[in-house]
């Protein structure tokens, strides 16, 4: 069974198609890759994932739910959380209050325990806390927990960011480039860490540059081309597939790829 449908999926910007009459479906529990090059659509399609853009035709579908046209809040609540390109990270808080943020969607505690400060309440923010440490432990990030996030480095603000996410209970999570302007060690390190997520049975759908990654943590992958599916199968079909090779991979590239 699919957790997520799509089904004839367009996006047009003042005529432009930047995703056109796209279909696929995503089973649960696994890493599926979305890669293209520059324009092809990606982060469109992400947006369109999220109830950050509406379509201009088609449906999307999460474990039978129709969503297509509905806000963001309620991706959010049917369990589709996600990552941004660009961090979007609260820099005036601590790591630990950066994720805390991310469980409001998960607080049982209502406007009139919050008012009166009872006793509930107390409890709430005391599990929230715990919840919140036990997401730094396992995103290595411990050490940084009563940091400032504007303290932090640059690797260790992307996981926290993944971190957020998590804070919510995402049944499937969306990274959009988690390993942008990270090196070689700290790339490997957020591909781990995709294994680890997915390993829990959060199914995980990544939009990445890194081909190294793509390649050696995806389960399946779907290549854009200017909106529209080029192709898609298994990180070995498609490193092998020449129309890849001659939009994204390059002619370079499928050496370094065959070792990734």
């Amino acid at each position: 069974m699919s957790a997520l449908s799509v089904m004839r999926l367009s996006k047009e910007f003042g005529g432009v198609h930047a995703v056109e009459d796209l279909s696929f479906d995503i089973p649960a529990g696994r890493v599926h890759s979305i890669i293209g090059p520059n324009g092809a659509g990606k982060t469109t399609l992400l947006n369109l994932l999220t109830g950050v853009y509406v379509p201009s035709a088609g449906r999307i579908t999460f474990d039978d739910r129709e969503l297509t046209g509905a806000p963001t809040h309620a991706y959010a609540a049917a369990g589709i959380g996600r990552t941004f390109q660009n961090l979007q990270i609260f820099f005036n808080m601590s790591a630990l209050e950066n994720v805390m943020t991310g469980r409001h969607l998960r607080e049982r505690c209502g406007l009139l325990p919050a008012l009166l400060h009872t006793r509930r309440l107390a409890c709430a923010e005391r599990e929230c806390r715990e919840r919140a440490l036990e997401l730094l432990h396992f995103l290595g990030l411990d050490e940084f927990a009563a940091a400032r996030a504007d303290a932090m480095p640059y690797g260790a603000l992307k996981r926290l960011e993944i971190a957020r996410a998590l804070a919510g209970e995402p049944r499937m999570l969306l990274l959009d480039e988690p390993a942008a302007g990270l090196n070689p060690t700290e790339a490997q390190e957020i591909a781990a860490l995709i294994r680890r997520i997915a390993a829990t049975g959060t199914t995980v759908v990544l939009v990445e540059h890194n081909m190294r990654l793509v390649m050696g943590v995806s389960d399946h992958i779907l290549v854009l081309d200017y909106g529209r599916r080029l192709c898609e199968g298994t990180a070995e079909e498609v490193r092998n597939d020449p129309r890849v090779i001659e939009a994204y991979l390059g002619i370079a590239e499928p050496e370094e790829a065959a070792h990734a």
